[in-house]
């Protein structure tokens, strides 16, 4: 008998699936850098193939097209031709920036949810405590409380006293309100330097993260140049920077207000910026200074740090930027507010607003 004979397992290989697949990786990046204009994506795509021969004679960028639109990513208007990405695509954009950003981390234990407290939470525990007035007939131990009748009155008479009822605790689960504050001012892509399409891809990740696992937090985010303004997460793939100052005042307001009408104990602000505040508004007209700390503007940012210090927001800033007197102003900030702050390259990013909102997650603020 000879037995069973073992090769090297060689696949089908479906070029054209694997040409789809390296030209929507690509797709999918130029759609962010073009805040979400998938016909600029498709002519920069289309350059990109002439230069690096990305496609094959079996399977060019007219196919590649046509599978958008079969696969729902897609559509185009019948009146004019003009494309968009559909909801679809939206989803995508989220569930990868999730994977890229946050996909590489360690598991934690159980997780950041859990709190060392019990209280009223949503999960069944396994310790039991003694029946107290005002808990939930549902979480009655019965195996255990009838037990403890049997034990304490015997089985010929047979009844159920108060003492003997035990109930399951219960795990508290804390439950967070979120602002995400992000830039949008022209510094962001200023010398060539593209900083907002990573702070899109965290806040997308974010965003994911908090509609998958922790359904009953809530996140809004805002954006802020010269003026602040909430947007909607479908929105985050076309966002796209401006010729706006740094109205970082304006920001810290919105946040403040939106979280305000929050009902949850537990509420932080993340601000991802990459430069000074040099705007605020007064009255009906606007103070600007491009050319350095404004005490003005530097004076009204630190005492809205203080306010939100004093209403338990504590403010975690990400400052994609290396200049010395910029972190100095990001120091003081800090310390005034009693938050946290990072220093990061666009690389690090999303690693860092993942670990920071994990630890917030953990304290009754």
């Amino acid at each position: 008998m000879i037995g069973h004979r073992f090769t090297h397992f060689i696949p089908d290989q479906d070029k054209g699936k694997d040409t789809y697949e390296s030209l929507y990786k690509i797709f999918r990046e130029l759609l962010l850098i073009t805040s979400g204009d998938p016909q600029e994506a498709l002519s920069w795509l289309t350059n990109l193939d002439q230069q690096y021969n990305i496609t094959t004679e079996d399977y060019g960028i007219g196919d590649f097209i046509e599978d958008l639109k079969k696969e729902g990513l897609l559509k185009e208007n019948p009146a004019d031709g003009k494309m968009s990405i559909t909801a679809k695509t939206e989803n995508d954009f989220r569930k990868s920036a999730l994977e890229e950003i946050f996909g590489k981390l360690k598991k934690g234990g159980k997780g950041s949810h859990d709190t060392f407290n019990t209280g009223k939470g949503e999960e069944r525990g396994v310790d039991l405590r003694d029946f107290q007035f005002g808990d939930s007939p549902a979480d009655i131990a019965m195996t255990e409380s009838l037990r403890n009748a049997q034990i304490n009155h015997g089985f010929d008479n047979f009844e159920l006293r108060e003492s003997d009822i035990e109930v399951t605790e219960r795990e508290f689960k804390t439950q967070t309100s979120t602002v995400l504050m992000i830039d949008i001012s022209h510094s962001m892509i200023l010398y060539g330097e593209d900083r907002i399409t990573p702070a899109k891809k965290v806040a997308m990740a974010l965003a994911e993260l908090v509609l998958r696992k922790y359904k009953k937090d809530t996140l809004d985010i805002i954006v802020f140049g010269n003026d602040a303004w909430q947007i909607d997460i479908k929105d985050l793939p076309y966002l796209s920077v401006g010729p706006y100052h740094t109205n970082t005042i304006a920001g810290l307001e919105l946040a403040m207000d939106i979280l305000r009408k929050r009902k949850n104990q537990n509420k932080q602000i993340f601000m991802i910026t990459d430069g000074k505040p040099t705007c605020m508004k007064v009255g009906l007209k606007y103070y600007k200074n491009s050319f350095g700390l404004d005490p003005k503007i530097i004076s009204k940012t630190m005492n809205l740090g203080a306010s939100c210090r004093r209403l338990g927001i504590p403010i975690t800033t990400f400052m994609i930027a290396s200049d010395p007197y910029l972190k100095q102003f990001v120091k003081q900030f800090t310390e005034v507010n009693n938050g946290n702050a990072y220093y990061s390259d666009l690389q690090g990013l999303g690693h860092l607003v993942f670990e920071d909102f994990k630890r917030n997650r953990r304290k009754n603020l």
